[in-house]
């Protein structure tokens, strides 16, 4: 697919077909993840991939119920490692960095006519507990992943360029 179409294309996914997704699919979209920047190149990004169906249930419902999450074939847990990289010098790189990655892979499966919907409201304290997360490691995204149940997906509207763009300085 040509690349402006996957941007275009891509949109969040909440129903999945059962059909599971081939390991060298995901290995495919999890290599893009790879392939990400990072601030001096730390990489400080750990995927977990869960598919055991309890598991992806209990996962769901610390995504605040959100049923569907447990539904997708694969449930990927993004975390962010520590790192000393300072965006702006104010704040650590690891949050832009793992969703610099994330964005990737979202692609990389839109690409691969998967499904994805990025989710950040969970449960941090609990999902840490329940996949054994080190207490210094923070979950940044859960991203469930699968082949969408419906062919027409719904299209958010964008704002015009003209209401995201500035010249020279910020203008309101």
């Amino acid at each position: 697919m040509e690349f402006t179409e996957v941007i275009k294309n891509r949109s969040s996914v909440r129903s999945f077909r059962l059909d599971p997704v081939p390991d060298e699919v995901l290995s495919r979209i999890l290599e893009a993840a790879r392939a990400a920047p990072s601030a001096n190149n730390f990489q400080p990004w750990k995927f977990i991939l869960v598919r055991e169906e309890e598991k992806k249930r209990q996962i769901a419902e610390l995504c605040m119920g959100q049923s569907f999450v447990g539904e997708a074939p694969v449930v990927i847990v993004a975390c962010g490692l520590p790192t000393p990289s300072r965006v702006g010098g104010y704040t650590s790189s690891t949050l832009v960095d793992v969703a610099i990655a994330v964005e990737h892979l979202v692609l990389a499966a839109e690409n691969e006519g998967l499904g994805t919907c990025w989710i950040g409201a969970f449960d941090n304290r609990r999902l840490k507990r329940l996949l054994r997360i080190p207490e210094e490691v923070q979950v940044v995204a859960v991203i469930p992943v699968g082949y969408p149940l419906k062919e027409k997906r719904w299209k958010t509207p964008r704002k015009k360029m003209e209401e995201i763009i500035s010249f020279e300085q910020y203008e309101e």
